[in-house]
């Protein structure tokens, strides 16, 4: 055998010695693994949706006239009591408005008193000529006036009557003048107030969208506020969460400003339309206390209780394995890994409750964390 035979077998065999201790390694070397005791325990069964806070009655504050911005009372931040001023704009056209309708409206009324003097004269006057007439018509029979007085006499009767009803018309046309004129100088006084912005409700104000100098038009917002009286996350839950939910559950709020801690809540109101694309709906759950500093808008995450165990077999998620649609779990049976089905109740946060398949004070197993295959039944484990 020469020299270059002799290396090759050389080679093959360091090779065939490598991939012996390749596949020992991996099939019959023990693997480290990440164990758990299981133990009894109370767990809590919780719905988590993602949402922004808000408030349940928000209001975009704005201005009923066109008109320049005067001044402004208030600012974002500050609260505010229902009918407190907030704003005021230019008003001097408009009083200028106002006094030109009240002048109107003495007119019109002065005008009524006029023509109420005109009726009681064309009332005196129509009273004489029919007594006239009254007269030259019995004188007329007993021919001591002539025709031609009598006629006269029927004449001004005539013109006493139309001229009666002229005065009333006139009298029903000043009082029109007096409603109208009445009617101007009310809605020229609304808009005069409505130079005036009040707070419909008290409140805080969250923004400030105007400053003073500029032109305000009818819908146009000066600002936003907000009722403090009901503040609750509006959070997207998954569809497939409906049936455990209920009006009055209680819930805990997490902001994501605040990760490590958990604000009391209680769910206020389910919604009744599902997102088609998402496929979730709308929980509004009540924020009982807020942070230090919170703004509306912003994110946070709501854990809704759906139900309770005192005493249950709990089991860690990550150590839950799925075959074939059935849940189970790998124990360590003599130091190898054997999976076996469970069967799962509550689901809590981090945890599970198992009905039937583990008891307490059992060890069960998993891969540790960044291995890429997962452990084999039968599989030899290594405990830290």
């Amino acid at each position: 055998m020469n020299r270059s035979t002799i290396r090759r077998l050389l080679t093959w065999l360091i090779v065939a010695a490598v991939a012996g201790f390749a596949v020992y390694k991996l099939k019959f070397a023990p693997v480290l693994v990440v164990t758990h005791t299981v133990a009894r325990g109370e767990i809590v069964a919780e719905v988590m949706g993602t949402g922004t806070l808000e408030a349940r009655v928000k209001t975009t504050v704005s201005a009923r006239i066109q008109e320049r911005l005067l001044e402004v009372r208030v600012d974002q931040g500050d609260t505010v009591k229902a009918g407190q001023l907030l704003a005021r704009l230019d008003d001097a056209e408009t009083k200028q408005q106002v006094a030109i309708a009240a002048a109107t409206l003495a007119a019109a009324k002065q005008t009524a008193e006029r023509v109420r003097a005109d009726l009681a004269r064309s009332e005196a006057v129509l009273t004489q000529a029919q007594l006239d007439h009254k007269r030259m018509t019995g004188l007329t029979t007993t021919r001591a006036v002539s025709q031609a007085d009598a006629d006269k006499a029927a004449e001004a009767l005539r013109v006493a009557e139309a001229d009666l009803t002229r005065s009333n018309a006139a009298i029903a046309e000043a009082e029109g003048q007096i409603v109208v004129a009445e009617k101007n100088l009310l809605f020229r006084k609304d808009q005069l107030a409505f130079t005036e912005i009040h707070a419909p409700y008290d409140g805080l104000v969250i923004r400030r969208d105007r400053d003073p100098g500029e032109m305000l038009v009818p819908g146009a917002s000066l600002m936003q506020m907000i009722s403090l009286d009901e503040l609750w996350v509006s959070a997207w839950v998954d569809e497939t969460a409906m049936p455990g939910l209920a009006v009055e559950q209680p819930a805990r709020i997490v902001f994501r400003s605040e990760p490590g801690h958990g604000y009391p809540g209680k769910v206020s109101r389910l919604g009744r339309e599902t997102d088609r694309e998402t496929r979730e709906f709308l929980v509004d759950v009540h924020a009982a206390e807020l942070p230090k500093n919170w703004t509306i808008g912003q994110r946070a995450e709501v854990f809704i209780e759906t139900g309770r165990q005192a005493d249950a077999i709990l089991l860690p998620s990550a150590f839950v394995v799925w075959k074939d649609g059935h849940a189970g779990v790998m124990v360590n049976a003599g130091g190898k890994a054997r999976w076996r089905e469970v069967t799962p109740g509550l689901r809590g946060k981090d945890h599970l409750a198992v009905i039937k398949g583990l008891n307490a004070g059992e060890q069960v197993v998993r891969a540790p964390d960044g291995r890429k295959t997962p452990l084999a039944e039968g599989q030899r484990i290594q405990l830290p």
